[in-house]
This record gives C-alpha cells, structure tokens and sequence, in this order.
C-alpha cells in the first residue's frame, strides 16, 4: 500500500510543477484535465501527509520515554504517544479505502428525469414527491440545480428534467437511477386501500467536451411551434425543437422557453448526457459483472426502491436495507440511504482485491 501511496505523491508533485507554467492556460484542455487529476488525488496525498506525521510524532514520543529521564517531558511523551496510536488503524484504513479505483464520471455535474410510470394520477404525484426530496437534498449538499422541462399532469408531474452542478455530484447520486415504488393510500382512495405506483428516474452525467463531443453531423433538429393551454400561452413561433441522434434514434424535444435557440442548447445538452450515458453504462455493465455485488447506475427497469408510506419503511433492494424514518428521508435526508449504498460498494471493491 505505501509503495501506491508514495507513487500517487510523486503524482501529484509532478501535477503541481506542470500547472506551475504559466503556458499551460493556453491549452485549456490540458489545463483542465491535469487540475482534474490533480483534484481527484488531493485527498489521498493530504491523509498521507497527516498519516507520516504521526507515525514521526510516535517514533518521537517513544525515543524521548527511552532517552529521557525528566519526569514532565516523559509524561508529555505519554500523553503524545496514547493519543496517536490509537489513531494509526482508523488512518489505514481510509488510505485503502482513498486507494480503491475511482468511478471516473464520480466528479461530473449530472442531468436528473424523473417519470410517472404506473399508476395514473398517484404516480405523478409521486414525481412531484421525488422532485421534492432531490431538491432538499441538493440544497443541503450545497449544490445547485436548473430546471431544464417539467410536464404537468392534471395530478402532480408527468416528467420533470433538471440539471445539478456541485462537488462530485455523480458519485452521490449516480445509485438514484432505477424504478422507486410507492406504497400508500392515494387522497382520492376512499376506501383507504393501499396502492403501488412506479416512477422511474435517470441520472445522467453531463459530457464533458475533453471525454465526448456529440457529432452535430449525426443529428437531425426540426422546429415546430409549441403546444399550449390556449389564448396568450400559445407561441405563435416555431420555438419548439426536436433533436434526433440518427444512429441510435434517440429523440429529446424541448419547448418550455420562448426562444428557438435557447430550446436547442436544452434539447442538444440533454442528447448529449444521454448518449454518452449509455456509452459509459455498457462499459459499467462489463465491470459490474466481474464483481457481482457492485451497485452502480445499472438496469433503468430495475427495481431498486421501495416507499412504504403505511410502514414509515423505505427498502432499498439492492442492498437489503430497511429504514424506518420513510417521513425524513422523503424531505431530504437521504444520506443515510446514499452513504450504506457507497459503504457497500467499497466493501465490494476491497473484497475484490482480496481475491
């Protein structure tokens, strides 16, 4: 482990010296890609760092309890010596976990679609639900989102499509993508009978230009004029825009902003997340096979939650975790959920490495 922990220094120095030149903000993307993996091993080098000093800090406590005799400076010693060894396991211990291979979209900004999915009116409901408790989330992760396009139904959303931007936002929510169930008493039930509705959500990490540019050559974009209520909210202008990837058949439209332009940047930012999603989930689906446990953004038909309102429960089946706090998570707090998802992926990946 020290032989990695030293190379990934040595990394990291030779990172330091390179953005050091002054030349290298000519060569944007260069400058970025090498600020990228110097930021990705910033943690590891200052835990290392930390690590080294109190082994010395030990090694000096234990030379002075051997050579010296003045009974203050032992006991200064003592005091030096009980407080960092006890600190040396749990320090380890993060370091092979820091050492473990990193998800390399872990630090992309994402797009998130949420979709009713059945159960008519209570589904919908549902995704104003889920909307909802990712926007709580988002805010107490310090993130920011954007709505890109929501569809109303005449209960709740039929889909609503956002981005978010922050601090190593994929490697959170990248667990989110799956169908989630709902198990509860709809308002307009009046027999109080318990329903299951299905919603399904997407988390796609944005492309960034340095790892896909999507072919503008491969896409067809057609305008036409959007729909609406009637009177004053219909455009009178072809401000709608489709745009189809022809080699997949992967269709985006998006009206909900006036001008033709800023519909096309929304439509071609949201083909672009989704066809290099699918790029990066067949290259997760080969490394997901090679250890089976792995959670990761996997099947969009899998089931992978269940919200049992009657029960307060909240099962992730992916895990086998059951939590019975279903009224907090649902406003936000979802890091209970998030971090036993991330725990055990670690613990999958060290057991790989055991083998």
């Amino acid at each position: 482990m020290f032989d990695k922990l030293d190379a990934v220094v040595d990394r990291y120095e030779e990172l330091t010296e390179k953005l050091a030149d002054p030349t290298i903000y000519d060569r944007q993307d260069e400058f970025k890609k090498i600020s990228s993996e110097r930021a990705n091993l910033e943690e590891i080098v200052q835990v290392f760092r930390e690590y080294k000093q109190i082994k010395e800090d030990i090694e000096e406590a234990k030379e002075i309890l051997k050579n010296e005799k003045d009974e203050d400076m032992r006991e200064m010693a003592k005091e030096v010596l009980s407080e960092n060894e006890g600190q040396i396991a749990p320090y380890e211990e993060r370091l092979t976990i820091l050492l473990l291979p990193k998800d390399p979209l872990d630090d992309k900004n994402v797009i998130v679609e949420i979709r009713a999915g059945a159960g008519g009116d209570e589904a919908s409901i549902f995704v104003g639900d889920v909307f909802r408790m990712y926007q709580n989330y988002i805010r107490d992760n310090g993130w920011k989102h954007e709505l890109i396009s929501i569809s109303e139904g005449d209960e709740g959303i039929k889909e609503v499509i956002f981005s978010v931007t922050g601090d190593k936002v994929y490697s959170k929510l990248k667990y989110e993508s799956g169908v989630h169930r709902v198990q509860r008493v709809p308002k307009t039930e009046s027999q109080g009978r318990v329903h299951t509705s299905t919603i399904t959500v997407a988390i796609l990490p944005e492309a960034d230009e340095v790892d896909f540019k999507l072919d503008l050559n491969e896409v067809r974009i057609d305008v036409y004029r959007s729909s609406g209520a009637g009177g004053q909210s219909v455009n009178t202008t072809d401000s709608a825009v489709r745009v189809t990837h022809e080699p997949t058949n992967t269709v985006v439209a998006c009206q909900d902003e006036r001008s033709q332009l800023k519909n096309k940047e929304k439509a071609l930012k949201i083909l672009a997340a989704r066809i290099y999603d699918e790029i990066m989930r067949k290259k997760h689906e080969v490394e997901a096979a090679e250890r089976k446990g792995l959670v990761g953004t996997g099947d969009r038909s899998e089931r992978i939650r269940t919200y049992n309102f009657p029960q307060g429960r909240l099962s992730d089946h992916r895990i086998g975790l059951t939590l019975y706090s279903l009224d907090k998570i649902i406003e936000g707090d979802l890091a209970p959920v998030v971090d036993a998802l991330i725990a055990h992926n670690q613990a999958e990946l060290l057991k790989g490495q055991e083998e």
